[in-house]
């Protein structure tokens, strides 16, 4: 949530910085700003309700320039979304500041400041943090130490980029839970929550760990860790994909995506197999050792990924006859929990950044645990350096708000896992080689499943004025039911529920009349019987059906049910095709209503506050 961009050069910065905040625009949009400051020592600053486009057109009939700023863009937390809340805030006219996250325990430092440092323009928690520091610079006349002795008192989660109007060759920089990294050129040195906002100015990045500050200026790079002292951290070369950030031709990112998931697949398989058999070396170097020891699994994620290890559990305990549990991270973490002795720890995260996984994971450190693994798209995220073992999903950089390719591919991970960890509870080794060759026809049934767009898309006008739709599945399709409904409430703002279609005579089927939608996920598998029993049910009340299934299980369309050919695929990895079309669904809708696809109002991709 929110995203920070700094830069201190001997060039003029501004552009630098826009460029930054529009590639991070992802993490936030509700607000956006920019401050720089020249040698003269004489700060501009702008700021705009709304998108990055809009503080861009500010600039360009007002245009600022310097050597040295700090930008951001707002996911709002502390404050509604409106100018004055929006950052840089300004104390006092001296210290500029930016910040990602929440600080819980704003309302005692603003007791502590004198009477005019509590005469604040925003509601927010981090003009809070600015007038503080203020107050901590009147003593230490030094804008490092003064950010040092603040940061003792702060509590809760933060990134911070901290200026001193008469100190114009300095940023200061402070990570202690939201991503913050130092990038480094010659003679010029940059910090931002996400390295792809520095894609142009940078290659080469020192991720900031838990605590740390760091001191940028044209020259050179300070970094101390969380008890002041001075310390080196490695410097890391990404080389970047030119084309990562261009809609290729699409009109949205998200659909982009949605059609690069055959590639994104194949990606997360490459080098992975051999013979037939996934390489456990492929979740790392130790994951043998580690795998030995296993005998259940954790599993904990939020929103998407959650999804996804809730389909991982039906895999685990299914396929390799493992017992495996599932929770939400923000629940998990929170709640008393019995570990039990070789439990393997499995975080699912597309950013490796998301606040309360990475919290979790941390708890997980001082219990019985045989290891820890990371499933992530994010290479050099905190939840990946801070595990033992992780799964790189290679699925690219995902702009788009709605997670799309990254779910396939954590997906495609966690049946790896589920096939691997097999081996050692008694599955069969032609079956196991059985899987892997499904597994690697997945990347053609994903491709057949993108044909049917154009079919979707027709579909997608019976849904353009409605209010609410239920979605159903059984057994390995539930979670997926639970995910398409989730993407079409995300982007299409309708609402959507999901529920085990056993759970129908439960209660939902109260709410089904003419005018509520239904979407089945109808797969060829064990429970396909009870599913078409399911569906009965909803014709006799009148609800429309729309039926998501392959031509063998002789469900045909009829008045009142639409049906939609998927087609055939093994059973356990049928879930992964049919996720597509249900994006898509979700993609048409919104269009047709003309909301934002790529970002959602009040949303954000990478969650790193609570």
């Amino acid at each position: 949530m929110c995203g920070i961009v700094g830069a201190v050069a001997s060039r003029d910065v501004v552009q630098i910085l826009m460029d930054g905040l529009k590639r991070m625009e992802y993490r936030g949009y509700d607000s956006a700003g920019i401050a720089v400051l020249q040698n003269d020592k004489n700060l501009n600053r702008a700021r705009v309700e709304g998108k990055v486009s809009l503080l861009k057109d500010i600039l360009d009939k007002n245009p600022m320039m310097g050597n040295m700023g700090i930008a951001h863009t707002r996911w709002a937390t502390h404050g509604k979304p409106n100018e004055k809340n929006a950052h840089p805030h300004v104390a006092r006219e001296r210290v500029v500041l930016v910040h990602n996250g929440i600080i819980e325990n704003y309302e005692s430092l603003m007791a502590r400041l004198p009477q005019e440092g509590k005469e604040l323009l925003s509601e927010t928690d981090s003009e809070v943090v600015a007038h503080y520091i203020y107050e901590k610079l009147q003593k230490s006349k030094d804008i490092l130490t003064a950010v040092k002795e603040t940061v003792k008192d702060l509590e809760g989660a933060y990134a911070l980029c901290v200026m001193d109007t008469q100190d114009p060759d300095r940023i200061i920089g402070v990570r202690s839970g939201p991503p913050l990294v130092v990038g480094i050129a010659d003679n010029e040195h940059f910090l931002a929550s996400d390295t792809l906002a520095l894609q142009r100015v940078s290659d080469q990045f020192i991720y900031l760990e838990e605590g740390d500050i760091a001191e940028i200026s044209k020259q050179r790079v300070q970094i101390f860790d969380k008890s002041g002292s001075k310390v080196n951290r490695k410097i890391c070369q990404r080389r970047f994909n030119q084309d990562s950030a261009d809609k290729a031709g699409y009109r949205h990112f998200m659909l982009k995506e949605i059609f690069e998931q055959p590639k994104a697949i194949q990606e997360a398989m490459t080098g992975r197999i051999h013979n037939q058999l996934v390489l456990e070396q492929s979740f790392g170097f130790e994951a043998p050792a580690i795998f030995d020891k296993v005998k259940r699994v954790q599993i904990v994620a939020c929103g998407t990924s959650f999804h996804a290890g809730l389909l991982g559990r039906l895999w685990l305990e299914g396929i390799a006859g493992i017992p495996c549990n599932v929770e939400i991270a923000s629940e998990f973490r929170y709640r008393k929990h019995v570990v039990e002795p070789n439990t393997l720890l499995i975080c699912i995260s597309q950013s490796g950044e998301t606040a309360d996984t990475l919290a979790a994971l941390r708890s997980f450190k001082d219990k019985n645990v045989c290891g820890t693994l990371t499933i992530c798209n994010v290479p050099d995220s905190s939840l990946v350096r801070e595990s033992e073992l992780c799964f790189m999903t290679n699925a690219g950089p995902e702009i788009g708000v709605c997670s799309t390719k990254a779910f396939t591919t954590q997906l495609t991970g966690l049946f790896m896992l589920a096939v691997v960890l097999g081996r050692r509870f008694g599955l069969d080794k032609k079956l196991e080689q059985k899987y892997v060759q499904d597994l690697v026809q997945l990347p053609k049934q994903i491709q057949l499943a993108l044909d049917q767009a154009s079919h979707i898309e027709k579909l997608a006008s019976n849904f353009a004025h409605k209010a609410h739709t239920l979605f159903l599945g059984r057994g390995l399709q539930y979670p997926i039911a639970l995910e398409g409904a989730l993407k079409l409430k995300e982007i299409s703002y309708i609402h959507a529920e999901a529920y085990p279609a056993g759970e129908l005579k439960h209660g939902p089927l109260a709410l089904v009349d003419r005018e509520m939608p239904v979407i089945v996920v109808a797969a060829k598998d064990a429970l396909l019987d009870k599913v078409k029993s399911n569906i009965q049910e909803v014709r006799a009340r009148g609800g429309e059906l729309f039926i998501f299934t392959p031509n063998s299980t002789g469900i045909k369309a009829e008045p009142g049910m639409h049906v939609l050919e998927i087609p055939e695929i093994n059973e356990h990895l049928a879930p992964i095709a049919y996720t597509v079309p249900l994006q898509l669904l979700a993609y048409y809708v919104a269009v047709l209503k003309g909301t934002d696809v790529d970002q959602p109002r009040n949303l954000a991709k990478s969650v790193t506050v609570e």
